[in-house]
């Protein structure tokens, strides 16, 4: 081993250290040989390599070296072939990095590969053979191949021996790139006769140590003199071959001469074109001269061949000829079909020859093998029409109907006129475009829904649904509501349609009892322009729910009847007492009636008919039988879930009525008063509670706007009404009214007995005169301004201008009437109302509020209302005359005596006449509203 070590270390300021060293190595040396003891050469310590980590960084090349960091020495770590390394490069090295940590460091590393004489020259081939005629001059040169030797330098090629070399010597020329020609040159005549055949053999040797060479055999035959060409039998030769003829076949033959005899007389026959592609295509014997195809024809391509032809004999003479091969087409293309221009898209409504494509036909055989014919497939409204040569245009041929057809698949086919023919297709897809001529069609004719009553409004009740033959927007429906009525109520208010989807929702409620069914129009619009429509009819059945209980039509329950029927002691089994009637207003089995007793005094007594209502008696009735029986009927209709009503029945079992009478009168009252006591002693706390404030309230709007009297009367706009003191007494002999009523109401709990109770009615507006009360009518007045003040905090009532009441007879205290009839006026009142007008409306109200307080029902309090005015009324002047006052039928008048008649009268009628309480029919009042309602529950009772 040679080395050689080049060291350059140089220490960088941020504590890295870089420095190169150089080896130089033989190839071929043996795994784990030395290259270099490193550490020594870097001037490191070997425990400065072991503990920096120290290692052999070549990059992406492959590690060749390695290092033996306990050693500090470099070893081969793989053979190293020189060749296989850098081929002819030179210098060849390999160069890595010694890589330390702590503090980083490296190193470059270069490693140069020495080439060793490793490898031999070669030559390509191990013998070469010439044939030379004993002709040949002196000087004649034969180049011979190289040898190659893969070392470098003074291992590489070097010289040339040639052995023996009697007539050959050897000759090198040096070339541009360093590489040397070797030629043999003949420097003796050959003579066949002394050595017909020769071997000679060429060394080529390197420069190495050891020096190794490499040998090639060169063998050379000696000619006899050729003194005679070869020739052709005739100069030009043709043949037809066709194209699809396999390779082998034969073409045609040729043939040449040779008058020499022997090798001289030996032809051998070579394809001389060099230009063209014969060479790929035909082929020649060299020993026959057979002509044979060894490519693959097209007469497409080319039509015709001209093949040079060569004879040489042995002695290098030679002679040419021409063979004309023609190539015979045969029908083996298929037409070419080229789309020119096409429309992917055409309208439905397009007219009749409407170009669709342009197609260009081609086919490159010749004759009827080139003749094409093209036609489409059938029963398709298009036609394909000839334009001109190999040019054809597909129009339409009939009207196109996107519906019944919204693409077409035409397929174009091309047929030429060879045995066999041939032929191509394509096909072609034509898409037609929508135009908007269909209407939306309904599945059905008419629709019908059903929908339960009582249903939640915006329930879906049902779905339309119309389809359009059309596409895309021309088939998109809007479901539209006809405007009509049902009923007289537009249909908008009963059902909605939604405008997309078809789904029809209720509006409102239904109910069965009010409407069982209706019908209304849903059009379909679809979104073509113009669009089109239809409508269809949908009737919407309403559904009956049972949620209707039975109603019962008889017997009446009125609450005041004590018997509705009576079962005479003498009835048979089977006596029909009553029937129950009921109706239900649902339909269907929610109106199916049954009667059933869910309760009854007596249940072995009666019996009712489940299905009739119809109340009999199931046994013969005794004495023993109590007289009062109640039956409670309960009517279930057939609904799911059901619904009921209940009646009762109150039968009395008697022979006569006194005897039900006198039977049912206690019983009535005792239970009447224990069932209503509570309920009307919480309406009285009310009812007092309401007039307490009340009065509260008007007693201290009175002392507010009492003060305003004089101001109200002077200075407002409202009629005044004169104020007359109660005790003015005429001292002109004019007599004085003076008198007083006494009013009692007598209430008793039962009508047969004698007893009275007494009570003061609950109300407020009990009015009270009294001779010392002077200030009453002041304050009656007053009260009377206060109403009809504006600022007023009371309800303001606008003057009636036209005061008009009907004047009927008025029972008097023995049920008469109390008096004969007067005119009605006419006119409006001449003078506001007197005292007594005024006295006389008060009471009237007193009275109504104490005849409601004395209608609470029966099995209350009896209550006495006593009315005492005492007062005494003035003269009226005589612009009084004939003043009509409200509820008499008296006038007042200028005469004294007669204006106290009339105002006796007029306050007797105004007031009730005092019942007697031992009389059992007791005089009436005045009817009012409430003392009508009043004496209808005092004669039922």
């Amino acid at each position: 081993m040679r080395g050689q070590v080049l060291l350059f270390v140089s220490i960088l300021s941020l504590s890295t250290v870089s420095g190169q060293v150089s080896y130089s190595i033989p190839e071929e040396m043996a795994k784990g040989s030395l290259v270099g003891n490193i550490a020594q050469d870097l001037g490191l310590d070997v425990k400065r390599l072991r503990l920096g980590n120290a290692r052999v960084y070549s990059g992406d090349s492959r590690e060749y070296i390695e290092l033996n960091s306990e050693r500090g020495v470099l070893l081969i770590k793989e053979r190293i072939d020189r060749e296989a390394l850098c081929g002819d490069t030179t210098p060849c090295a390999v160069h890595f990095q010694i890589v330390l940590e702590n503090p980083m460091e490296f190193y470059s590393v270069t490693v140069e590969i020495t080439d060793i004489n490793d490898n031999a020259p070669t030559f390509e081939k191990n013998e070469i053979k010439f044939t030379i005629s004993e002709s040949a001059i002196v000087g004649a040169k034969f180049d011979l191949e190289r040898a190659v030797d893969l070392d470098v330098g003074t291992n590489s090629l070097e010289s040339y021996v040639l052995k023996p070399s009697d007539h050959f010597l050897l000759k090198l020329h040096n070339q541009a790139d360093g590489t040397k020609n070797v030629e043999m040159v003949l420097q003796k005549p050959l003579d066949r006769e002394k050595n017909e055949l020769m071997s000679l053999a060429l060394t080529a040797l390197d420069g190495g140590e050891p020096q190794m060479s490499g040998t090639m055999q060169i063998l050379i035959t000696v000619l006899d003199v050729n003194d005679n060409a070869p020739v052709f039998t005739q100069p030009i030769y043709k043949g037809t071959i066709p194209e699809d003829a396999a390779k082998g076949t034969i073409v045609t033959t040729v043939s040449a001469s040779d008058a020499d005899h022997g090798l001289n007389g030996k032809i051998t026959y070579s394809i001389t074109n060099t230009l063209d592609d014969v060479r790929h295509m035909f082929e020649v014997n060299e020993d026959n001269g057979e002509v044979k195809l060894i490519g693959r024809l097209d007469y497409e391509k080319k039509r015709n061949f001209q093949i040079n032809v060569r004879a040489r004999d042995n002695g290098g003479l030679t002679d040419t000829c021409k063979v004309i091969v023609d190539v015979v087409d045969i029908n083996d293309n298929k037409p070419t079909i080229k789309i020119m221009s096409k429309s992917a898209i055409i309208s439905e409504n397009a007219n009749t020859n409407t170009v669709v494509t342009m197609i260009n036909v081609q086919d490159p055989d010749s004759g009827e093998n080139g003749n094409v014919q093209c036609f489409i497939n059938e029963n398709i409204p298009f036609l394909l029409k000839s334009t001109s040569s190999n040019f054809y245009s597909l129009v339409t041929d009939s009207d196109l109907d996107r519906e019944r057809a919204s693409e077409y698949n035409i397929s174009v086919t091309c047929s030429d006129e060879g045995v066999p023919s041939l032929s191509s297709s394509v096909t072609l897809t034509l898409q037609i475009s929508d135009v908007n001529d269909n209407e939306p069609v309904f599945e059905r004719s008419s629709y019908e829904a059903y929908i339960v009553e009582n249903n939640t409004p915006g329930l879906s009740i049902f779905t339309v649904k119309a389809r359009d033959a059309d596409w895309k927007q021309n088939a998109r429906v809007s479901y539209l509501l006809e405007d009509s009525s049902v009923n007289g109520v537009p249909v908008s208010s009963y059902v909605s349609v939604s405008a997309d989807s078809g789904v029809i929702h209720a509006v409102r409620s239904f109910d069965y009892e009010q409407i069982k069914d209706f019908q209304f129009r849903v059009k379909a619009q679809d979104g073509g322009s113009p669009p089109l429509s239809s409508n269809v009819t949908v009737k919407v059945l309403i559904q009956d729910q049972n949620d209707n209980p039975p109603q019962v039509l008889y017997p009446v329950q009125t609450g005041g009847s004590l018997v509705d029927e009576m079962v005479p002691r003498s009835a048979d089994v089977g006596y029909l007492v009553t029937k129950v009637v009921a109706v239900d207003v649902d339909s269907g089995q929610n109106a199916w009636l049954s009667y059933k007793v869910q309760k009854a005094t007596d249940r072995a007594l009666f019996e009712v008919g489940s299905q009739n209502g119809e109340i009999r008696t199931i046994r013969q009735v005794t004495d023993k039988d109590a007289v009062r029986q109640r039956l409670t009927v309960i009517v279930e209709d057939n609904g799911q879930p059901s619904r009921s009503a209940t009646v009762i029945v109150n039968v009395a079992v008697a022979d006569s009525f006194p005897e039900v009478l006198s039977e049912f009168t206690d019983f009535t009252h005792d239970k009447e008063y224990n069932d209503n006591l509570t309920f009307y002693l919480v309406l009285a706390l009310a009812v007092v509670s309401f007039l307490f404030i009340t009065c509260v309230v008007v007693i201290i709007s009175v002392k507010i706007y009492r003060w305003r009297q004089s101001r109200i009367l002077y200075h407002s706009n409202l009629p005044v009404i004169p104020y007359y003191p109660p005790r003015y007494s005429d001292t002109l002999g004019t007599g004085t009214l003076q008198h007083v009523y006494n009013y009692e109401v007598c209430r008793t709990t039962d009508s047969r007995k004698s007893d009275c109770k007494f009570g003061r009615a609950g109300s407020q507006n009990v009015l009270i005169m009294e001779p010392s009360s002077t200030g009453t009518m002041q304050r009656i007045q007053s009260e009377k301004s206060i109403l009809d003040e504006p600022d007023s905090p009371l309800e303001q009532k606008p003057p009636n201008n036209d005061w008009r009441f009907t004047q009927g007879p008025r029972p008097g205290p023995s049920g008469a009437t109390g008096g004969p009839e007067v005119a009605m006026g006419t006119g409006p009142w001449p003078q506001p109302p007197t005292e007594a007008e005024q006295l006389q409306a008060l009471m009237a109200a007193a009275n109504e509020v104490s005849e409601a307080t004395a209608t609470l029902g029966p099995g209350t309090m009896g209550l006495s209302t006593r009315y005492s005015p005492q007062f005494t009324l003035q003269h009226v002047p005589d612009y009084r005359q004939n003043v009509y006052i409200p509820g008499s039928t008296a006038t007042l008048t200028s005469n004294p005596q007669q204006q106290q008649a009339t105002a006796q009268q007029a306050t007797q009628q105004a007031l009730p006449p005092p019942q007697a309480s031992a009389q059992p029919e007791p005089p009436k009042a005045a009817q009012t509203p409430a003392s009508k309602k009043k004496s209808t529950k005092k004669e039922k009772k």
